[in-house]
């Protein structure tokens, strides 16, 4: 099992960046595929990015260009970077770890999930 603990959320402008940190114990993240979603208040939870062995990653359109998922083997951390944020990027962060394969953008490919970070951007 592996057990997640997102951080780095906060009270951003328009603009700004931000880097969410998602930290694996238990079992060392370059065993998973992780993923990264965001819930905003009154919608469903929906897929940001996610990245798998050997480093292969994904995207959701709103995120290309714009958010970067990376991983250190040696803090077991996954990370998303996230910049030029947009008052639409709002939203609770989860990341999500899965050992099988299948459908990284889909929340049910996940078995393992953090308890979120809240982002909120300002205008």
């Amino acid at each position: 099992q592996v057990q997640l603990v997102e951080s780095g959320g906060g009270l951003v402008q328009v603009g700004d960046s931000l880097r969410l940190s998602c930290a694996a114990s238990g079992r060392t993240v370059n065993t998973y595929a992780i993923g990264w979603f965001r819930q905003a208040p009154g919608k469903e939870r929906e897929f940001v990015a996610a990245r798998r062995n050997p480093g292969t990653t994904y995207y959701a359109d709103s995120a290309k260009g714009r958010f970067t998922i990376s991983r250190d083997n040696v803090k077991n951390t996954v990370y998303l970077q996230m910049n030029s944020l947009k008052p639409e990027d709002t939203a609770v962060y989860f990341c999500a770890a899965t050992q099988w394969g299948g459908n990284y953008f889909q929340i049910a490919s996940y078995n393992y999930w953090g308890q979120g970070t809240q982002v909120t951007v300002s205008s």
